[in-house]
């Protein structure tokens, strides 16, 4: 494989990765807030979305091939690029537009955005595989939760300043703004990186698209539920939940980005959370099963209290505090398990393959979430988190024991 291995590509495939994960989060947030101010339904806010994770995983799909075709600069320029085109297409809604056509127009600027989304994040986490040496499992894991970590605090970042823009520049300034930003990153990485990052040495078959390995597949199919589990109250009603409680979109903006950036801070440091916990036998298939069913713990006992009349808003907020650690834990285990069980020449595929799965969570969890809460409200979000849940748990009891990260040398005593 003819590949740029230097640290500093690395950083600059990774510090676009952030830019373009600010306007990411800024963005779903206001899409929420903007149309829940305009009166639209529970079940209308969760369509906006639908297009943006199905597109979502066509893109993971198709994306590891064109990547290990094209090297990974392809798919990160053409991520921003395309991100870009969404927020422009999305200034330019018209408030007077029908609520059907509204909603059409939405869910298709949400689909580019997704195929934005994905692009970006496939190219960032491949990065990781090609400049890590085989075998250095532990550094891999180490460098997995920091990415991770770092990428999901950001996130939590741009769901607070999406609150903040909606507030003071209105939907479509915030729009405009978040563009022009992606533009300056988009600028500067294609002044800056060059080679050709991810590209494979041997020609990859279209048909190889579709994971052979059964534990990359098995790993797909837990981190399908896994992101279920949290969507399904995550995406809809979770902000909805909140703003009926009276929190104004700053305060709901907040609350999600203090959320966020806690899971975040916690992703990183889940090496020192897991020797912490006595997980002497490394990362492995029976690690990430493990911590599955302990998450199943959270919305049992949040779904208990808000039915025993426990005051709502410190019960969701003690509840998911609490679920975001097991979380991180659990999302961190998967992140490191499909490079580990991925061939560094074809890395972009096999991770594509295992992100196609993870959007196809988010999908499932984005259009039960919607459902559950116009229905159930939002116990009916957490008994569907629960089921997500037990079946993630299961799937992982079909993946290898072995392919260990040790523990004691993912984190340098220096760190």
């Amino acid at each position: 494989m003819a590949e740029v291995t230097s640290i500093r590509a690395y950083a600059l495939v990774t510090a676009a990765y952030w830019g373009f994960t600010v306007t990411d989060g800024a963005l779903r947030m206001l899409v929420v807030l903007h149309f829940y101010q305009l009166g639209y339904s529970d079940i209308a806010i969760g369509f906006l979305f639908l297009f943006y994770e199905f597109f979502g995983i066509v893109t993971n799909l198709f994306g590891g091939w064109i990547a290990s075709r094209s090297g990974l600069r392809v798919t990160l320029y053409g991520g921003l690029v395309v991100q870009i085109f969404a927020l422009v297409m999305l200034a330019l809604l018209q408030p007077g537009w029908p609520e059907v056509l509204s909603v059409a127009y939405v869910m298709c600027a949400q689909a580019l955005s997704g195929i934005a989304k994905d692009l970006t994040k496939m190219s960032a986490k491949s990065a990781i595989k090609v400049i890590v040496p085989d075998g250095q499992d532990s550094a891999l894991f180490k460098w997995v939760a920091r990415l991770t970590g770092s990428k999901n605090a950001l996130k939590g970042v741009g769901f607070f300043v999406g609150g903040v823009l909606l507030s003071a520049l209105g939907f479509a300034g915030a729009l405009y703004a978040m563009s022009a930003s992606l533009v300056l990153v988009l600028v500067g990485t294609m002044l800056s990186l060059s080679g050709s990052l991810g590209k494979s040495r041997k020609k990859v078959k279209f048909t190889s698209l579709f994971s052979k390995s059964p534990a990359i597949n098995w790993l797909s199919l837990a981190r399908l539920f896994l992101f279920a589990s949290r969507d399904v109250w995550f995406v809809v009603g979770l902000p909805v939940f909140l703003s009926g409680l009276g929190l104004s979109f700053m305060q709901v903006g907040g609350f999600l980005a203090l959320w966020v950036i806690g899971y975040g801070i916690v992703q990183a440091a889940v090496p020192r959370l897991l020797r912490l916990f006595g997980a002497s036998q490394g990362v492995t298939g029976t690690l990430a099963r493990n911590w599955a069913f302990a998450l199943l713990l959270l919305p049992l006992l949040m779904i208990a209290a808000l039915t025993s009349h426990f005051p709502p808003l410190p019960t969701v907020t003690i509840g998911l505090t609490i679920f975001a650690v097991v979380f991180a834990v659990n999302s961190t285990v998967h992140s490191y398990l499909v490079l580990a069980y991925a061939d560094a020449d074809t890395v972009s595929v096999d991770v594509g393959f295992y992100y196609m799965a993870n959007a196809g969570g988010r999908l499932l969890g984005t259009l039960l979430s919607g459902l559950l809460y116009e229905y159930s409200g939002f116990t009916g979000c957490l008994i569907g988190s629960a089921v997500m849940v037990v079946v993630s748990g299961l799937a992982a009891f079909k993946l290898p024991r072995d392919r260990a990260a040790s523990l004691a040398h993912a984190i340098p005593a220096s760190d």
